[in-house]
């Protein structure tokens, strides 16, 4: 008899089952998590098997197909859960989310919730969604269930022991956002000798950018979105943290870096061996709005801007969303569910019109409509007025709209200034080759703010290829980056969709089949090459098949 277990990917929350193995990415059922290659990857997002926990064990009943110690409620007999600490008191069960693939563990219940640890899913209320993604109750499946386990006792752990750094200039990280951090933390598990300094602009709080625009509906607050402190990292990663400094100057023949910090009463010179743009995106620029309104019109790129927006909508029910691309319709979808009236205005004809076929844009375009979003396409908005109750958009259609506060999310830009100030070569992004160096070759660039051999991607997917693959880079060993085919998922849970968006430049045509359930289209060359596809409502079930057959980014 073997113990099956289950590992959980704690960037994206995919589940590996050892029962179920993989078969997609050729792990056949019953193969132990020691025997996966250690240079798989999570299907979902990248992640490397190191960013995986165990989540239990399953006990398997001696059949001889190991597909059959898939866990079922009635014949499990025994899992051990890792509770971390959790008494069980009864058997409970695991369920996970079809949709983002969030874990409900009934010993631990979900107290951010206000579900208490214990509480059972048939007593959790039915108009309950899920806390990542919003989905209801229906989309969970029960993956384990757990016998009691007799509480231990746990000793406090030994404080954590950092390796002596070597008397060498640092590798300096520009960026605490997702890429700087990710960077930081792969370069940390080949290296633990070289000084690491990071600088950030902000308070350096470690916190995931994507779920910005997707919780609203689930009450989170800033606090509860933030990961760890910027000591916490610090501690974490051996590093030194500069919270609340600019970098205004890269002098690149005596590698030295001028700081100034937010006051500006400390100004310093920091010399380094090697340098990292992981310096962001910030909001496109408005386009020409007239009117004393903009008082009331707020972006989100950040925490902080999330603050400020979740606190704008403090007593008021009325949106204006400027903007139906992919981060406009996230939180039209976001702020439908959480109940309040959403307008939404953008100058193209279809919802995501920059990576959607029209089809797949009108179905996301209904499924939003029947939540009561309104949309206003093919107009702007020419002027925003203040008046004592709110605001008065006034479009180029010669159409009004009353609202209490706005929103524009009009995409994004990538943070070249400090560069290009630098004389670094910048394009749409800071230019790099593929192993993520730019013109200066002690200089290197990730994230959003890099245009990495033409590559200009938005998406968590490939930052962390790209964060370790420079950490093998930083440490002695070339890697170039190899972008595959990498499918977006979307965060409108009113619609669930996925599009893998083809080759910038791409030639093609889009070949849509659509019916109730949802829109497949698929995007083909001449010769009917796969170049990038889009899925909506049931037809995501394709998301697999498609990838492997679709053509990658890079060759």
């Amino acid at each position: 008899m073997s113990d099956f277990r289950v590992w959980e990917c704690q960037i994206c929350g995919w589940i590996y089952d050892e029962a179920q193995g993989s078969p997609d990415d050729g792990i056949p059922p019953g193969t132990r998590w020691e025997d996966i290659p250690d240079d798989w990857a999570c299907p979902e997002c990248g992640a490397t098997k190191d960013e995986f926990v165990m989540l239990a064990a399953v006990a398997d009943k001696g059949s001889d197909n190991p597909a059959s110690a898939e866990p079922k409620e009635a014949d499990v007999p025994a899992v051990t859960a890792a509770t971390k600490g959790v008494s069980q008191t009864a058997s409970s069960r695991i369920w996970e989310c079809m949709v983002c693939g969030w874990v409900y563990d009934e010993a631990k219940g979900a107290p951010e919730e206000g579900i208490a640890p214990g509480t059972r899913w048939e007593d959790i209320p039915e108009d309950w969604t899920c806390p990542e993604c919003g989905v209801g109750k229906e989309d969970f499946d029960m993956v384990l269930v757990s016998e009691p386990v007799a509480a231990e006792p746990q000793s406090a752990p030994p404080a954590p022991q950092s390796s002596p750094l070597d008397d060498s200039d640092p590798l300096v990280i520009i960026g605490t956002g997702l890429a700087g951090y990710h960077l930081a933390k792969e370069f940390r598990k080949l290296d633990q000798r070289t000084p690491l300094v990071l600088i950030s602009g902000d308070d350096g709080t470690f916190y995931s950018k994507p779920l910005l625009s997707a919780s609203l509906a689930h009450g989170k607050t800033p606090q509860q979105l933030a990961t760890a402190t910027a000591e916490a990292m610090a501690t974490e990663l051996n590093a030194e943290i500069l919270v609340h400094t600019h970098v205004t100057d890269v002098d690149r023949q005596a590698r030295v870096l001028t700081l100034v910090s937010d006051s500006g009463g400390i100004r310093a010179e920091l010399r380094y061996a090697r340098l990292v743009f992981a310096t962001g995106a910030h909001c496109a620029p408005l386009p020409a709005i007239e009117g004393d309104g903009l008082s009331r019109l707020f972006r989100v790129n950040s925490l902080g801007d999330y603050h400020r927006f979740r606190t704008a909508l403090t007593n008021r029910k009325r949106v204006l969303l400027i903007g139906a691309g992919l981060i406009g319709c996230e939180f039209a979808n976001d702020l439908a569910q959480a109940g309040y009236q959403v307008e939404v205005v953008d100058v193209q004809p279809w919802p995501l019109a920059n990576l959607l076929p029209e089809a797949a844009g009108r179905d996301i375009q209904q499924s939003l409509e029947q939540a009561g979003v309104r949309f206003h396409l093919g107009t702007g908005v020419s002027r925003l007025e203040r008046m004592s109750s709110g605001i008065r958009a006034v479009l180029s259609s010669g159409d009004t709209i009353e609202a209490d506060i706005a929103l524009a999310a009009l995409g994004l830009r990538p943070n070249t200034g400090l560069a290009e100030a630098a004389g670094i070569a910048v394009n749409r992004g800071i230019v790099t080759n593929r192993q993520l160096q730019t013109s200066d070759a002690n200089v290197f660039a990730l994230g959003d703010c890099a245009e990495v051999d033409g590559h200009s991607l938005y998406y968590v997917a490939p930052l962390t290829q790209s964060a370790r693959a420079l950490a093998q880079s930083l440490t002695g060993t070339a890697k170039p980056v190899q972008y595959g085919c990498l499918p977006v998922a979307v965060k409108t849970t009113l619609r669930p969709t996925v599009v893998c968006p083809p080759r910038h430049g791409s030639e093609g045509e889009w070949n849509v089949t659509a019916d109730k359930d949802g829109v497949k289209a698929e995007y083909v060359d001449t010769s009917g090459n796969l170049l990038g596809f889009a899925l909506t409502g049931s037809a995501i079930a394709e998301r697999d098949a498609l990838s492997r057959r679709c053509a990658p980014l890079m060759d």
